[in-house]
């Protein structure tokens, strides 16, 4: 993210379809893509075989050079190569391996298509993109002659459809207000999202809805029936969450967030139901707009949230899988009752408030340490980059009464 004296940018990722002329073309440059990236992958074998040592993206340059000319050369541009290559050194690096997977080019198991490029590398006139010595026409629904274009990738999806994304940078949104308030969010599955206030959302039944006529299709054989239910199914499921997620970052100041492993979940017998909610695209979505909106976004451990009373501590509510359609209980220590999400949403809510207490204290004393030493005039780290000075915020929110109650816990 960069700034200005009176404006400040972030970045964004902005995605357009090109037309279908151009698909073709495209899918023979990805096949060059492929060629590149295997050649990276069998290289980096051989090396780590001889000499038990690994390739830099950096360091893949000097074999790939005189790629692009001659007789044999490749059509895709120098930049494009490049950044294959490093990309592959950070999917390696990432993935700890020392070989990935080939990229094929033809047969059932064809990998889809991507060209990945380096900034000043594509340019847009008159409503085309010049990437490679041609023109493309694109479906400009972002206005892109309103941005400077950086670096980005074109991408085949799974009907053979081609999309140009690129990062942008774009003017920050207005900064959400201190007294937004603060909010917990309980994520399930028969209530997609569950908040400390009380209110509750019902989880979508987008794949399950779909999912009779994805069985006609596959039955059938129509292929591209199928992949087009899918998408469907993605697109609906990908608007609704972007809806509330847009909501609540409005309306509240700060957003916590229970760490529920969705993956380990996906592997259960409630496996589609899981998948079919989205958490993780969920919790990413509020991340980035809460933090392109001022707001501040806590990821907080759930474990034993739905078991302790948020009136007293006690951990007396239901347990195990054998209490799951208990969703209403009492208190054994108080006598309080108790909506089983609800609760979770609140003491979700105490954690994230505590976490971030914390994390103010921190940085106070960093500030403080800050100050003496640019008065002995040596430079002194900033702490609170991407958010407001650290006395506004969550401190400014100490005398509500959502804040009061994150005094009962503390984040050990």
């Amino acid at each position: 993210m960069t700034s200005s004296t009176s404006e400040i940018y972030t970045t964004r990722v902005l995605r357009v379809r090109d037309k279908d002329r151009h698909t073709a073309w495209l899918a023979q440059l990805a096949c060059e893509v492929n060629t590149v990236w295997n050649y990276c992958n069998e290289l980096q074998i051989r090396v780590f075989e001889r000499e038990r040592k690994f390739i830099t993206g950096f360091g893949f340059w000097p074999y790939l050079k005189g790629c692009t000319r001659g007789e044999t050369a490749l059509s895709l541009p120098i930049q494009t190569v490049q950044e294959t290559a490093e990309q592959y050194a950070r999917s390696r690096r990432q993935h700890r391996r020392v070989r990935l997977a080939w990229r094929k080019s033809k047969g059932v198991r064809k990998s889809l298509g991507w060209l990945p490029f380096k900034i000043r590398t594509i340019k847009y006139a008159h409503g085309q993109i010049y990437y490679a010595g041609k023109w493309l026409s694109v479906w400009d629904s972002w206005g892109l002659g309103a941005h400077e274009l950086r670096a980005g990738s074109f991408s085949e999806d799974s009907r053979g459809l081609w999309y140009l994304n690129v990062t942008v940078n774009v003017k920050r949104s207005e900064k959400v207000p201190v007294d937004g308030g603060a909010i917990g969010l309980d994520l399930g599955l028969k209530e997609l999202v569950a908040l400390s206030d009380g209110t509750k959302v019902a989880a979508e039944r987008f794949y399950r809805d779909m999912e009779p006529a994805l069985a006609r299709a596959q039955r059938a054989g129509k292929s591209k029936r199928a992949k087009a239910i899918h998408t469907k199914v993605a697109n609906r499921r990908k608007d609704f969450l972007h809806k509330i997620t847009t909501k609540l970052v409005r309306q509240h100041s700060v957003i916590c967030v229970g760490d529920v492993n969705a993956s380990a979940l996906a592997r259960g017998p409630h496996a589609k139901s899981v998948l079919d909610a989205g958490w993780s695209a969920m919790r990413t979505m509020l991340q980035y707009k809460c933090d392109d909106a001022g707001a501040w976004f806590v990821k907080v451990p759930e474990a034993g949230t739905t078991r302790m009373c948020n009136d007293c501590g006690a951990v007396s509510g239901p347990k195990g899988i054998a209490d799951l359609p208990v969703r209403q209980w009492v208190c054994a220590a108080c006598g309080a009752s108790h909506d089983r999400d609800t609760n979770a949403a609140r003491n979700i809510l105490d954690r994230g408030l505590a976490i971030l207490e914390e994390q103010f204290a921190a940085a106070g004393e960093a500030k403080a340490v800050e100050a003496a030493v640019n008065e002995i005039g040596q430079h002194a780290r900033s702490v609170g980059v991407g958010h407001d000075p650290l006395e506004v915020g969550i401190l400014a929110l100490k005398g509500r009464e959502d804040v009061k109650r994150s005094q009962k816990w503390r984040w050990g």
